[in-house]
């Protein structure tokens, strides 16, 4: 798959969701060949409030599997929380819902996080 169509994908993805969703903060997830990263994004001020990467929790020389993205959803759900934030969408990009991402989701959901 070219990153051309990936691009297509994720500008898709986003702005069906930030259609629908102009009242919460974004949960953008990125996904690398070795490592995981999470943000919190208010799209109406254009700040990231809260960010989190498989760089600082997994020891592993790849962070990219399903351990680090499990920890990795517990803590942005403890940042977003800290800082008040209870609802978000989730924005996997032009990830599909499976695996690492459908992980992820669930640890946050699962910490008290609304997505």
């Amino acid at each position: 798959m070219s990153n051309s169509q990936k691009q297509k994908r994720s500008n898709r993805v986003r702005y069906s969701l930030k259609k629908r969703n102009k009242d919460r903060l974004r949960l953008s997830v990125f996904k690398s060949s070795k490592n995981l990263y999470v943000q919190v994004i208010d799209d109406n001020e254009s700040k990231t409030i809260c960010s989190a990467s498989s760089l600082a929790t997994s020891k592993k020389k790849n962070g990219c599997n399903i351990e680090s993205a499990k920890t990795l959803g517990a803590t942005i759900a403890k940042l977003a929380k800290e800082k008040g934030i209870d609802k978000v969408y989730l924005d996997r990009g032009p990830n599909i819902y499976h695996g690492v991402i459908k992980s992820l989701a669930d640890e946050a959901r699962s910490e008290g996080l609304t997505i």
